[in-house]
């Protein structure tokens, strides 16, 4: 039998830290990675057979659980028809229909195949329709490893505490202006100051990067009337959030209309996929109907497309998102529950199917909410958990995801692993 350590050992030799992508070395809570062998319904299995009730989801996409009957059944029927044709098929424009239906902000989407690839091209749209350079992100927020997005970024960036990144040319970051996320006077001076020169400015609508932080009454309206005021495009990345806090989004939750959307995770079903999308007026500047180039050979790949679409209907079952609140809920009130009568310092969020633990008497509001002393102590309820069979996000700063297929049993089964890990701590 292989070892969870004997692989990590092996991988560091052939890939960059032995993973591919930094948050999975477990840097932010110390130790060797797990190696997962296979992952059904709530639970993943290691290498070494060892089973964890599983609360990342693959960060998101697994909303219905791991290989969901529907989703397998799409993929199988399209891999009998080919892997990739690199020419139109008709599951991209079934998948693009279900996203414009379930999204009343977006008139026309485009696939590409990460998070990453949509937030760079919906800056790039943006930049090409207003015909200015600079954009405004917020410190925190993480909208992939496109250079423009690497200055004070959140998710693997926190973790690992990379303040930027070596590679970054500095002209390119100086494009990038950034502002202490739910701090809307910071945001309006910055705008009163260079707000003509301001492409886009660009946000998680709900940060899930450096823990999930909401954004404060009338802040994204707040945001999107300075938008407005000046002529820059709002983008919101619902990479994270979208259809995983509300059929609609975030965007759904607070009425609020962005210009662009882009989104990733549950579009596609567990497939590698990214979108972004918007009103016609900007979307038609994308090539070949306008001049903004962006291409992708493998945009649209006909798996991921089947994946997606199945997803899709699953998400759109009715209750669905009433019955994953509710076990997020279950949840985290359990925690709570637990962190209380052992006397530790707690709070929790959630939205959706979407949850952030927090050591602290309560939420964080931005990233310096975020103190050191409460992310160390992540760290040690990490390992004791993990050891009890539960398997959070290895990062203080990574918000927390259900399935519809988290039964009370199993949350109830993490909650007494809970208990002894607080009674540990």
């Amino acid at each position: 039998m292989t070892s969870n350590q004997e692989l990590f050992q092996h991988a560091q030799r052939v890939i960059p830290g032995g993973v591919n992508s930094p948050v999975r070395a477990f840097k932010g809570v110390g130790g060797d990675p797990l190696f997962i062998a296979k992952a059904q319904g709530a639970h993943m299995y290691d290498v070494e057979g060892k089973a964890y009730i599983d609360y990342i989801g693959s960060w998101g996409p697994m909303i219905a659980g791991h290989g969901n009957e529907n989703v397998l059944a799409a993929v199988h029927q399209a891999v009998d028809m080919g892997l990739s044709f690199g020419a139109p098929a008709p599951a991209e424009v079934t998948l693009a229909q279900q996203i414009c239906d379930m999204i009343p902000s977006i008139d026309k989407v485009r696939m590409v195949n990460s998070g990453t690839e949509a937030t760079m091209s919906a800056i790039r749209l943006a930049r090409g329709f207003t015909g200015r350079n600079k954009i405004i992100k917020f410190e925190g927020c993480y909208h992939g490893h496109a250079d423009s997005f690497l200055v004070k970024a959140g998710s693997g960036v926190l973790t690992l505490g990379i303040p930027g990144s070596p590679g970054v040319p500095d002209a390119v970051a100086d494009l990038t202006l950034t502002v202490p996320f739910n701090d809307l006077p910071a945001l309006s001076e910055v705008m009163s100051e260079c707000g003509d020169d301001v492409a886009a400015i660009i946000v998680e609508p709900i940060a899930g990067n450096m823990n999930m932080i909401e954004p404060l009454d009338g802040y994204l309206q707040g945001m999107r009337d300075l938008c407005d005021e000046h002529g820059s495009v709002l983008i919101f990345d619902e990479v994270m959030t979208g259809f995983r806090v509300a059929k609609g989004g975030a965007q759904a939750l607070y009425g609020i209309t962005p210009d662009l959307t882009t989104f990733g995770k549950v579009i596609g079903g567990g497939l590698p996929v990214g979108a972004f999308g918007g009103r016609q007026e900007i979307m038609d500047y994308i090539a070949p109907v306008g001049p903004v180039y962006q291409a992708g050979t493998l945009s649209g790949n006909p798996l991921a497309m089947a994946a997606g679409s199945a997803m899709m209907k699953e998400i759109s079952s009715e209750g669905f998102y009433q019955q994953l609140e509710r076990t997020a809920q279950r949840l985290t009130a359990g925690l709570q529950a637990a962190a209380d009568a052992a006397g530790m310092a707690f709070s929790t969020r959630v939205q959706g199917g979407m949850f952030g633990l927090f050591f602290s008497q309560k939420p964080a509001n931005n990233f310096s909410d975020t103190s050191d002393e409460s992310v160390e102590t992540y760290k040690r309820f990490f390992h004791e958990m993990l050891d009890r069979g539960v398997y959070l996000a290895p990062s203080a700063y990574e918000a927390g995801f259900v399935s519809s297929v988290h039964s009370d049993d199993l949350i109830d089964e993490t909650i007494e692993a809970a208990k002894e890990a607080f009674k540990a701590l």
